[in-house]
């Protein structure tokens, strides 16, 4: 907490007896000073907390590693091999190999922005996915969880939220969160304190985002956008231009990598005009006049508005429904449809709190790994690429024998790309045909499946360069701190994402 002065506008246009109790409390709180000196933050106690041996300190809120995703690959070729029990058929063709609209074959897309950089996109929004400790009116940052110290209030989900990937691992849900580059407080430390309890001033709302749980954040998939920027003029294009490109080269000198994604602020269409003519941004989304999302459609989404709704109640009409209970209703009204006329649920919001949480969890209860897993949930810029390769990827098929059959996937990349990984559906094959597959040195992560919705064989694959190192890293943080649930469960989770190899059963070994 920060004491702020008074301005002097405020303060000339007080009546003469308000500027009398001002200079009275100006000078007791001076004359306090000289009789002991006087701690903002931990409010008017000692400077030995009341003899208590517990002290709170000041740190950066850092991660302890960080994918590089400056290194990420761009484009890439791939290779499956596929053998067979029974002979293959003379027209490899007739196999039909395809990419699906939506990864992992699910039959429906949810996704969520969260606007203007909030704390709680770290503490409520990931920490909800992720089965990090919840508070309903406290907050925490990074700092805290390396720390394991947390509100007095926190409470536990009891497990993490997501969908399957069809062959039985999880794949845990993502969002989107906007960024505030050009704002300082990004860049502010962190009061840490575990035991203590004198306050609870550490645990109070920021002003944001800091630049550690970003990073964190990102580590787990989630998405990033562009929102307000720091203009003298909101309305003249040329000033949000030349801050787009401020505010990008703060982001790639913070996180080493790029943002694509614009998220409109206010209503300001200046921003969809900038961000037309700025090269980065390539997916958009804003809350009214934009595109509707049906992803078994065939849509142009370059640089598109895709549209997405707060649910707000409308102001002329009465609705006693919670914003959570209205998108229910728009989930189950697009349900009812046939798949290929489903439009995705673009949900738009500011703060997060318990209600939100419970909507998470509805989700994965409902439609995700706990329910009847037909729902993907990524983060916009996620989607974004999972549609450039669904429309613009190639798979070659070839006969190397009677019983071999070789697949070479295309997954060509665009500027500020990092998912590179998709869904493949092989048609006219069935599981008990297939004596093994075996994947090239491109693919990282693989699994594969009966798909009996599309009765086809599926395979996920996923080609991020450094994804066995990333696991590891996981699997570093829970031998630090064996004891702490979470991380054996992200453990598992990342080394779970991997094809078989020696290096998955050694990372698995290490979780005991």
């Amino acid at each position: 907490m920060r004491f702020r002065t008074i301005p002097y506008f405020y303060f000339k246009a007080m009546s003469r007896k308000g500027k009398v109790v001002v200079y009275l409390a100006l000078f007791c709180l001076i004359n306090t000073s000289c009789i002991k000196k006087l701690n903002l933050y931990q409010g008017d106690k000692d400077d030995d907390n009341g003899n208590s041996k517990v002290k709170e300190k000041t740190v950066v809120c850092e991660t302890d590693f960080f994918y590089p995703f400056d290194k990420e690959v761009k484009s890439v070729e791939a290779k499956i091999t596929i053998r067979t029990r029974t002979p293959l058929p003379q027209d490899i063709y007739s196999l039909r190999p395809e990419f699906p609209p939506l990864k992992y074959n699910k039959s429906w897309l949810f996704m969520l922005t969260q606007d203007d950089c909030k704390q709680v996109a770290f503490c409520c929004t990931w920490a909800a996915i992720n089965g990090r400790p919840l508070s309903s009116q406290y907050f925490y940052d990074l700092a805290h969880v390396q720390a394991d110290d947390f509100p007095p209030d926190a409470y536990y989900l009891g497990k993490t939220l997501g969908c399957t990937d069809g062959a039985g691992n999880e794949i845990r849900f993502s969002f989107t969160t906007t960024l505030s580059p050009e704002w300082g407080y990004m860049n502010e430390a962190t009061k840490v304190g575990k035991g203590y309890t004198e306050n609870y001033h550490r645990f109070f709302m920021k002003s944001g985002l800091f630049w550690g749980n970003v990073k964190e954040m990102l580590n787990y998939g989630v998405g990033i956008a562009f929102h307000d920027l720091k203009v003298d003029d909101p309305n003249s294009e040329e000033d949000v231009l030349a801050h787009l490109g401020m505010a990008d080269n703060i982001i790639v000198d913070k996180l080493g990598r790029s943002c694509k994604m614009l998220a409109r602020p206010d209503g300001n269409n200046t921003y969809i005009r900038a961000g037309e003519r700025y090269p980065a941004v390539q997916t958009m989304t804003t809350e009214s006049g934009g595109t509707k999302l049906y992803p078994c459609q065939s849509m142009d989404l370059y640089k598109v508005p895709v549209e997405r709704s707060f649910y707000d109640p409308s102001p002329s009409e009465p609705d006693p429904r919670s914003n959570q209970d209205r998108i229910k209703d728009a989930i189950q009204e697009e349900l009812a449809k046939p798949e290929e006329e489903r439009a995705a649920i673009n949900v738009g919001v500011h703060g997060t709190d318990w209600g939100w949480v419970e909507l998470f969890q509805w989700l994965n209860d409902e439609y995700g790994k706990d329910g009847q897993d037909n729902v993907w949930m990524p983060s916009q810029e996620e989607y974004y690429e999972y549609d450039y390769y669904y429309k613009n990827g190639m798979i070659m098929p070839r006969r190397i024998d009677d019983h071999t059959l070789e697949l070479t996937v295309t997954l060509p990349g665009g500027t500020a790309f990092y998912y590179p990984s998709t869904t493949i559906n092989l048609y006219n094959l069935k599981m008990d045909d297939i004596d093994s597959i075996e994947t090239g040195d491109n693919i990282s992560g693989f699994s594969y499946a009966y798909c009996k919705d599309k009765e086809c064989v599926m395979m996920n694959i996923d080609c991020r360069k450094y994804l066995a190192e990333h696991a590891e890293n996981f699997v570093k943080r829970y031998e630090a701190n064996p004891n702490v649930k979470a991380n054996k469960d992200d453990a598992l989770y990342f080394v779970g994402i991997l094809k078989e190899s020696d290096k998955k059963d050694e990372l698995l070994k290490r979780i005991k």
